[in-house]
């Protein structure tokens, strides 16, 4: 058997069938009727008209949304990269919370498993186990993530003051939107709520998406993570989803200086002003741990970078075949990793 047919037929047998999505997995529709409404919501922007001050005012209300979720929900809460006062926590937490993403506990902790479990079945919103409408939102709109995990996010919930904003999690965007009402009406309730706060839920939803569908795989990881210099500016530096895969609690997720990361710039300011400190960077060793690659995992990676959407396709691929063949290598499909999560962490 050829290497181009030695991975065609590897192809055509994936090890993650599609299967009907249990009770608990479909989306309560009445439970998500605010989700859809908030969509809605933006057609409002007809009325309201555009003028330079609205768009102004989305793209700032966007990327702070962007500032508080990357940088509170996930670097701080999820990963601990970077440590901070008690009152700065909280308004970090406060801040994350106005992008109407839940609690901050529930979030981190769901991160948190997320992580203990990329891409193996295990994984809450896996593309390679569920497919892109689930782990883009369908996870989200099911009744099986309701509730908080606090058992994985016992550091954070002996807080009173977070489990307070995790139960009552819809104040801070609700005072947040009577307050862009009452200084500029039904215009900045629109373009300085809804619209941002729409824009800010994909983006932040593309992370779980699309960055283990599509981009540049640097690092051998045991998930499909991948690098997008796109979703890293829209997603304020969260789409070097490769790099923090494979190192997860750095304070910044561009390595080099042409890895654009938002996020990690404010913090450093703040970091400049006191508010906080010891910014995990990664080391040396692990920046550079894919120059001592051997070629048939540089070839590997590179191949899946190329194609890595069809790496776990139930149709062989004929480019891929060919791809390989004129490479000589011998790829296995990146699924046998996620074959049972035994042995992790």
């Amino acid at each position: 058997m050829t290497t181009s047919q030695t991975v065609q037929s590897s192809l055509a047998q994936p090890e993650a069938p599609a299967a009907s999505p249990a009770p608990r997995d479909r989306p309560n529709l009445v439970a998500s009727i605010p989700f859809f409404a908030m969509h809605l919501a933006v057609g409002l922007a007809y009325f309201t008209g555009v003028s330079w001050k609205l768009l102004l005012l989305a793209v700032v209300s966007y990327y702070l949304q962007m500032f508080a979720v990357t940088a509170g929900y996930h670097r701080y809460f999820s990963h601990r990269a970077f440590k901070t006062s008690r009152g700065v926590q909280f308004v970090l937490a406060f801040l994350a919370e106005c992008s109407v993403q839940k609690g901050v506990l529930w979030w981190a902790a769901n991160h948190r498993h997320h992580h203990r479990y990329s891409d193996f079945e295990e994984d809450i919103h896996s593309p390679v186990w569920r497919g892109f409408w689930y782990s883009h939102v369908g996870w989200i709109l099911s009744d099986r993530y309701v509730e908080t995990k606090f058992e994985g996010i016992r550091d954070f919930a002996r807080f009173p003051e977070l489990r307070f904003l995790n139960r009552f999690h819809l104040v801070p965007p609700t005072l947040t939107f009577v307050a862009l009402f009452l200084v500029g009406g039904l215009p900045w309730l629109v373009w300085g709520g809804f619209i941002p706060t729409v824009a800010s839920w994909h983006a932040t939803f593309f992370i779980n998406s699309l960055t283990h569908m599509f981009g540049k795989r640097r690092y051998l990881t045991t998930d499909t993570s991948r690098n997008s210099f796109l979703l890293a500016v829209v997603c304020s530096g969260e789409g070097w989803h490769n790099n923090h895969h494979f190192h997860q609690n750095t304070a910044n997720q561009g390595w080099f200086w042409w890895e654009v990361d938002f996020t990690y710039y404010a913090l450093k300011v703040l970091s400049w002003l006191g508010l906080v400190w010891d910014l995990r960077t990664p080391a040396k060793q692990t920046k550079y741990a894919f120059t001592k690659y051997t070629e048939a995992e540089r070839a590997r990676l590179k191949v899946e970078s190329r194609f890595g959407m069809f790496l776990n396709s139930k149709r062989p691929v004929r480019a891929l075949g060919r791809f390989v063949a004129r490479e000589k290598v011998v790829v296995k499909p990146t699924i046998e990793v996620a074959a049972s999560p035994q042995g992790m962490p």
